[in-house]
């Protein structure tokens, strides 16, 4: 079954097969042998040795562990975005002390997003709950069975104490999938009702192997059935961990349950057989390599990720792992002083783990591997045509202006303005909603998402130069547009944007703006019903309307790019068919904008020429992020929109 899981694991993170539930059915199998070594030892001596308890944790977890995370650092600096390193050292730091899960949830990360934005140690989140685990869980059982033995005279109250920890625990992270994903996804008391499921499957052991041993085989054909299937039933868009996790748990206890009667002519039938045998040797080796490699990979190769380039991670990351298996797992393992003097195995432990540690610190000091630029160079112009455009176009190599503020590119967005946060449920105007000239005596309202927000610098100064008042509404990823958004952070419907939409649709009305611009991103759950009613309401504001069509999509984070491509910055370009995304919901919400007699700026001339959308025009970098447009870059398109903008407020 380690076999199972990791293949699970590996399959799903290289997007081999759609099939998940891989961590959940390896959280059982380690409170299983725990829990069955734990329990054998109280029963053998009435105690648990908790130094030879750590000890065998730490011989078979920590040297593995430390050469990878030093590893992918080496890795990370050499090849990975040298903006990012920092960032990554952190998290190395949090894999080391194992408290990575809680970075993650610190951080609200979604350990599905495609966009670019993952570490290579975030796959450390689950071995980080396990080893959390494995602190507190002899200190619990000694005392549960003590006082278990001391009233019932037997197990009865570990099995009550263990049920009542899978029931919060289940119940916790059911509760907090749709109110905070992040938490509920990577936190240890909504995940370790998984672990404690195979805790009291050890506890039981004794009754299960006592199972009619025909009723024992079709138990555990069953469970293997049921932990591939529901791990297939699992997609992309469904709610995790909530209860779908349930199905691989329930699944892997019903082949172990099975399995502990030895039926002959069970699910070991497929699954004891040398070649699972040996990928199961080598499972920890290979969920250490294959992640880090998979992230990183991109960088190493220089080139677009293929199907053909996940089948080598895994391929790769199987025979690294193989490696690391011989030359470190083993070695420590069975290392005799270690064995014979369990605490210099705690301290050696506790020693590599201080000097993995360590080692993260120190690389957050050295120097980046990033060209710059002598100090006080100076930021040029951007857009000025479209000829600086087409001129972009045909740049290969990053030019020294650039190269000084590259590392601060990550923080050139908008200044002025405001934006909602993903919990805001309600818009409230405040002084932050208003640039431009406070005092102006027409009103412009720019409202949208944060691709209308990505706007406000520019709008602030050409509200300022016209004496006109700008206000923002605006909240992150809540199109203006009435229709059913799903938030990929919380894997739900986004029922805060349409509680807040409806709020800042009665503001627009108290406002009656002379102008209302309308900015959104284009989306695929987009539909003309929801423009429609949308573009009513706008209507009857009174306002002259303004749609921006939406800015080109980099397809990758553009900073980062442009820092590990200096010499062939052409790479980080993308082919205008690719970027303009979803060009049938831009042509419908264009088609209603019109309808309604809004004028329409299309953005497209000021990002592209020629059939390519540069990342980098005149001496500005065009994107902060793998979406959003820069302040600077965003400024020098004032030319460009502000002849349009005073012929909407001449008519006004």
């Amino acid at each position: 079954m380690r076999a199972v899981a990791i293949m699970m694991v590996v399959s799903m993170h290289c997007g081999i097969l759609d099939i998940h539930g891989g961590v959940d059915v390896s959280f059982v199998l380690s409170g299983f042998l725990i829990g069955s070594q734990l329990f054998a030892e109280i029963e053998k001596t009435g105690k648990v040795s908790l130094t030879k308890f750590w000890a065998r944790r730490f011989r078979r977890l920590t040297p593995p562990m430390a050469v990878v995370i030093v590893g992918t650092a080496a890795l990370a600096w050499m090849y990975g975005s040298p903006l990012k390193f920092r960032d990554f050292m952190a998290d190395g730091l949090a894999a080391s002390l194992s408290f990575m899960n809680w970075r993650l949830v610190e951080t609200g990360t979604d350990y599905f997003a495609n966009d670019g934005s993952q570490s290579p140690y975030q796959h450390f989140w689950s071995l980080a709950i396990e080893e959390q685990f494995y602190v507190v869980a002899p200190l619990l059982l000694v005392a549960m069975v003590w006082i278990s033995r001391l009233i019932f005279r037997n197990r009865a109250l570990v099995a009550l104490f263990l049920m009542a920890i899978i029931g919060g625990s289940f119940y916790l992270g059911w509760s907090q999938t749709p109110e905070n994903q992040p938490l509920a996804y990577f936190s240890t008391h909504t995940r370790i009702w998984e672990i404690t499921c195979g805790v009291l499957l050890s506890l039981a052991a004794p009754l299960a192997s006592r199972m009619n041993r025909g009723v024992a085989a079709v138990v555990s054909w069953l469970g293997l059935g049921t932990v591939l299937v529901t791990a297939m039933l699992i997609t992309e868009h469904t709610p995790l961990p909530g209860y779908a996790v349930a199905g691989p748990v329930l699944g892997t206890v019903m082949v172990i349950a099975g399995g502990c009667a030895n039926p002959g002519f069970g699910a070991e039938r497929l699954l004891d057989n040398p070649v699972l045998d040996f990928v199961g040797n080598v499972s920890y080796g290979w969920y250490l390599t294959h992640w880090p490699l998979l992230v990183l990979w991109p960088s190493i190769t220089d080139r677009e990720f293929a199907f053909q380039d996940r089948l080598r991670v895994a391929v790769l990351s199987f025979l690294v792992a193989v490696v690391l298996h011989y030359a470190v797992e083993r070695k420590f393992k069975k290392n005799v002083q270690w064995v014979a003097r369990p605490w210099k195995g705690v301290f050696s432990g506790g020693f590599t783990t201080a000097g993995t540690a360590g080692a993260m610190v120190l690389a957050t000091i050295i120097p980046l591997n990033l060209a710059t630029a002598p100090s006080g160079s100076t930021l040029g112009v951007g857009f000025t045509s479209q000829a600086s455009v087409e001129d972009a176009v045909h740049r290969t190599r990053l030019s020294a202006t650039v190269q000084s503020a590259l590392q601060d590119t990550p923080e050139n967005f908008a200044e002025h303005g405001c934006i909602d946060d993903f919990e805001v449920k309600k818009f409230e105007m405040r002084d932050g909603c208003v640039a431009g000239d406070p005092e102006g005596k027409k009103t412009l309202v720019l409202m949208g998402d944060s691709h209308a927000w990505q706007w406000n610098d520019v709008y602030h100064e050409i509200g300022k130069e016209l004496g006109v008042r700008v206000v923002t509404i605006a909240k992150g990823g809540c199109s203006p547009q009435v229709y059913r958004i799903v938030n990929p952070n919380v894997n739900r419907a986004y029922t805060e944007c349409d509680s807040w939409r409806e709020s800042a649709f009665a503001e627009l009305k108290k406002i009656r703006p002379d102008v209302l611009v309308i900015a959104d991103r284009a989306r695929r759950e987009a539909n003309r019903a929801g423009a429609e009613t949308s573009f009513k309401v706008f209507k009857e504001t009174g306002a002259k309307l303004v749609y921006m069509t939406d800015t080109p999509q980099p397809g990758q984070n553009v900073p980062d790019c442009l820092a590990t491509h200096i010499d062939n910055i052409s790479l980080c370009n993308r082919k205008e068919w690719q970027a303009l995304e979803y060009p049938e919901f831009r042509a419908m919400e264009r088609e209603v904008a019109e309808k309604y007699g809004a004028e329409i700026i299309d953005t497209t001339d000021a990002f592209c020429a020629v059939d390519i959308c540069p990342a980098v025009i005149g001496d500005q970098v065009v994107y902060f992020d793998n979406s959003h447009i820069t302040s600077t870059y965003s400024k020098t398109l004032k030319p460009f929109l502000k002849p349009a903008l005073e012929e909407v407020l001449d008519k006004a």
